[in-house]
């Protein structure tokens, strides 16, 4: 039985020919629709050039066992997700490697009702039927439970999603706007150019100035991770260019946006998290808020400011949206830009946050700097930084006991966070990478995050060395 790496803890990913292939992809649609005994399925894929006969071998694995297939054609990941719960449909596949190298494909899963299909969840069960590979060839003859092969249909359900888009706004109450957006050469494009059409038949004044807009699966523009600083110029110089209010930045699957202020700047998704959450409060007095562990103060001094309740949560979208479902939340928000919404049902979209900013800055008649400054001079964070080490477990007991005479608060939730009086730190082992990530924030006072970042820094160094 061959092993498949491309299974990860929570989706599907691998370098194209050895770790993901057609035959691969064909496999696993075999094995999704007998693990869900699925009937009918939608899919979708991105712009990579692998993407489309990925696609079809997916399909056909679909298809041999007796499922019917829904083929939405170029997608970004939250498409898939509102068709999987706006269709009658037993779950979708978009085929994605989101930001991932250009020699990397993928898939991520769900169930009906779009539901979340990770490692705990039914993601190690189909790795289990894919690798086996124990499907039945001579179909239907050994296939008795299957009348007959599944059926492929093309469909879109573009505004239908857009639709569901403008539901979480009013849209007459946006001032003009002129917002630059970045799709990356990703699969964002088509979304705005539907948005901007629907937005000049209602009337309001939202002025697109589109960046890297076409999908290009070649990349000329670098794959599209708007994270990285080096990939961060484009959108920032074009805000400035055309004295825009806004800039969007998207990964390659369109389930994160970036934002950038009225200058430039790259907006943290820390303080994004803050503010769509005092925008959902605003609409929905003590609603719930689920947030990670990485960084919380600020988001906790806006809940409580707006009479909202907290609940942290494990990071990573599976543990979110079970969260949310668990305690009927309104958002969710992670400070790596992810984003969810109870009304999407509890999945992440890289397109509600930027419209929910558009109308929060038209509605009270501030900057998006404005809007932040205040946060990030409140509670100052040094961002995420990653670090390669050998024993990401001796590296946390190290820090541990290099602050144990403090006596922090701790938590466990996810790696460890220690509180101290005025400041608060988070480190954790990637659940997808060899690397270890801390966070820090403070209140009122950058020097100390910078202090911190380099007292860890010291200790990392040390236990790595010893």
């Amino acid at each position: 039985m061959t092993q498949l790496s491309c299974f990860k803890a929570y989706d599907i990913r691998g370098r194209l020919g050895t770790e993901l292939n057609e035959e691969i992809a064909y496999r696993i649609g075999r094995a999704y629709a007998q693990f869900l005994d699925a009937k009918r399925v939608v899919i979708g894929g991105d712009m990579r050039l692998s993407s489309e006969p990925l696609k079809q071998a997916l399909a056909n694995g679909l298809m041999d066992a007796g499922c019917d297939v829904v083929d939405l054609g170029m997608t970004g990941t939250e498409e898939v997700y509102f068709a999987a719960f706006h269709l009658d449909v037993d779950g979708g596949i978009e085929v994605t490697a989101s930001h991932n190298p250009i020699d990397f494909n993928g898939m991520k899963l769900v169930r009906r009702g779009a539901q979340p299909i990770s490692g705990d969840t039914g993601l190690k069960d189909i790795q289990g039927l894919a690798e086996a590979n124990d499907f039945p060839n001579d179909f239907p003859n050994d296939f008795p439970a299957v009348a007959q092969r599944g059926q492929l249909s093309r469909q879109t359900c573009l505004n239908a999603y857009i639709d569901h888009l403008l539901g979480y706004l009013k849209a007459e109450q946006l001032k003009p706007l002129k917002l630059v957006v970045n799709a990356g050469n990703g699969a964002a494009g088509h979304v705005i150019d539907a948005l901007e059409q629907r937005f000049q038949a209602m009337g309001a004044k939202v002025e697109f100035i589109k960046v890297h807009h076409e999908p290009d699966g070649s990349f000329p523009n670098g794959i599209p991770n708007p994270l990285l600083p080096e990939n961060r110029a484009a959108t920032a110089d074009a805000v400035k260019a055309h004295n825009a209010d806004m800039g969007i930045a998207w990964d390659g699957d369109f389930d994160r946006c970036f934002l950038f202020d009225e200058n430039g700047r790259f907006i943290d998704g820390y303080y994004i998290v803050g503010l769509l959450a005092e925008a959902f409060l605003q609409k929905e007095p003590g609603a719930k808020i689920i947030h990670d562990p990485r960084l919380t103060w600020n988001t906790l001094d806006i809940c409580q400011q707006h009479g909202g309740q907290a609940i942290q949560s494990k990071t990573g979208h599976a543990f979110i949206k079970e969260r949310m479902r668990k305690e009927n939340a309104i958002y969710g928000g992670e400070m790596s830009a992810h984003h969810y919404f109870r009304d999407f049902a509890y999945c992440d979209s890289g397109m509600i946050p930027w419209l929910l900013v558009a109308e929060l800055i038209s509605v009270q008649g501030k900057s998006l700097s404005q809007l932040v400054d205040e946060r990030m001079a409140a509670y100052p964070c040094s961002g995420e930084i990653n670090y390669t080490v050998s024993d990401a477990k001796a590296v946390i007991q190290a820090v541990l006991a290099h602050y144990a005479e403090q006596s922090p608060k701790l938590d466990t939730t996810d790696g460890i966070s220690l509180e101290f009086a005025d400041w608060r730190m988070n480190l954790r082992s990637s659940n997808t990478e060899p690397l270890l990530r801390l966070n820090i924030e403070a209140k009122s006072c950058c020097e100390l995050v910078a202090d911190q970042v380099k007292t860890i820094e010291n200790i990392i160094n040390t236990s790595q060395n010893s």
